[in-house]
């Protein structure tokens, strides 16, 4: 018995570790792309009219009462031609924001915005079923998107739009900002972990020439790129991420801009993140069993290409390696005490320690580049990247189960995250109509969890081993805070 637990737990190690590697050579992609002076291609000259292409803006919403008002009068003060520019709010609204929406748009209508409020009575396709069907009215060439949470600069169509002259250009992602970092502590290690996505990955990624994705929202596409791709299909939870593929393995460009950011509300509640999660982690194994198989047999697609790719899309898979360690790892604490001919593997084993060191370097040069370096913010990355490591393996269960729900082909809805509208600690949410007041049977779980872990503790003290004592630590902590998070947020 003991043998299958080791070679279980090996492997998982192993291809963790597989996957920091394709993170570290992301690192060197993206330290090479600082240092190398990149040649932007031909830019549209938007002070001619006659190269000021025409835009229409998607802004897909669900159920939206406490940020409508502010996202609209944020898209009204977008600095482009008005006669070239047209807003479509997709509105799959079944609640009285409906109304407070469509006085909104009449208001911005008044004041010569074309804008357009394209309400479905019925959600089929959800998001991606929204955007296809306000594609067959939209009138321009390019389609940005925004979703309900996003305040685009005023110049930020000027900054994109310019990109798409070269044109093999089908998609411009721009980076997300976060206007409430600060709120709270999962507000601080949710910014960490997108961040580190929009520098390092998309970035890595795309000076590499490597498969990179549209992330949803705060990026424009080319009308034409859309269609050539297959258009919008809602079967899988991440659309984006479906479209992007198919796009660019029709030989379609994506490119990057690192230096456009794009404010958003990050989720302030573990509920609010716990949904976000579940459908960013799902959708990603639905798609890697949608579209691998067509990345491998894509003689134009690059082998170093295919290995990224690989990865990319099970990227959120890795939750399931990092709970079966987690979880094998207690009684591989005993085997290591009871088994002394063992301790050649285990000192074997001990490299792939390496892991946690290549994603502690990564995430710095990811928080560097944003927050600055110098001693004072070396040290409040520590903290919080511990914490951040602690919290995402106290998600490990709850996403587990989201991807092998979507390797095994259970459909379910697209649960939007709600959305709150506050920016200062002294804000409050609990009146916030659309959170969820259910507590997950996933919680249960969950303390039954940290229950584990603060049992695993202890039998490091008393066999008299601290080898797994951090690692113990760090998953009885997050599984706590999970716990006790899901449990509060709902008093």
């Amino acid at each position: 018995m003991y043998i299958t637990i080791i070679i279980v737990y090996t492997l998982a190690l192993t291809i963790v570790f597989l996957y920091s590697l394709s993170q570290l050579n992301l690192l060197f992609g993206y330290l090479k792309s600082k240092k190398t002076t990149t040649n932007e291609g031909p830019q549209f000259d938007l002070s001619k009219p006659d190269e000021t292409p025409c835009v229409t803006i998607q802004l897909p919403v669900f159920n939206e009462l406490y940020v409508m008002e502010r996202l609209l009068d944020n898209i009204a003060l977008l600095d482009y031609p008005s006669e070239k520019l047209e807003v479509q709010v997709l509105d799959d609204s079944t609640d009285e924001s409906i109304v407070t929406t469509a006085n909104k748009v009449k208001q911005l209508q008044e004041k010569g915005l074309d804008i357009k409020h394209i309400h479905r009575t019925n959600r089929q396709g959800f998001k991606a079923g929204a955007l296809k069907e306000g594609l067959k009215e939209a009138s321009g060439e390019f389609v940005a998107i925004f979703d309900a949470d996003f305040l685009p600069e005023p110049d930020w169509l000027k900054k994109t739009i310019p990109h798409f002259k070269n044109p093999k250009i089908g998609v411009v992602q721009t980076r997300w900002g976060h206007i409430n970092r600060d709120y709270s502590l999962l507000t601080k290690i949710q910014a960490l972990s997108l961040d580190y996505h929009f520098t390092m990955e998309q970035s890595g990624r795309n000076f590499k020439k490597h498969f990179i994705n549209f992330n949803g929202t705060a990026g424009i596409w080319r009308k034409t790129c859309i269609v050539d791709a297959g258009n919008w299909q809602g079967d899988t939870l991440t659309e984006d991420l479906d479209l992007s593929y198919r796009a660019q393995l029709n030989q379609w460009e994506f490119k990057y801009l690192e230096d456009v950011v794009t404010p958003a509300e990050l989720p302030m509640i573990v509920s609010a993140s716990r949904s976000q999660q579940f459908r960013w982690n799902k959708g990603a194994a639905e798609n890697f069993k949608k579209t691998y198989k067509r990345v491998l047999k894509c003689d134009k697609t690059p082998w170093k290409t295919k290995m990224h790719s690989f990865f990319h899309l099970l990227n959120s898979s890795m939750f399931i390696l990092i709970l079966t360690m987690a979880i094998l790892s207690v009684p591989v604490l005993y085997i290591k005490n009871e088994h002394p001919v063992l301790n050649l593997y285990f000192n074997i084993s001990s490299v792939f320690a390496l892991s946690s060191v290549i994603f502690f370097v990564n995430y710095w040069v990811s928080y560097k580049n944003i927050h600055g370096g110098g001693f004072k913010n070396f040290s409040q990355y520590v903290g919080l990247f511990l914490t951040y490591f602690s919290v995402a393996m106290g998600f490990s269960l709850h996403n587990s189960i989201a991807v092998l729900e979507g390797h095994f082909g259970k459909k379910s809805e697209f649960i939007r995250t709600p959305k709150f509208n506050m920016n200062k600690i002294s804000d409050k949410w609990r009146g916030n109509k659309y959170i969820n007041k259910n507590i997950s049977k996933h919680t249960i779980l969950e303390a039954l969890l940290m229950c584990y872990f603060a049992f695993a503790l202890y039998s490091g003290v008393q066999i008299g081993d601290y080898g797994l004592f951090g690692f113990h630590l760090m998953l009885f902590s997050g599984f706590g805070f999970v716990f006790f998070k899901s449990v509060t947020d709902k008093l």
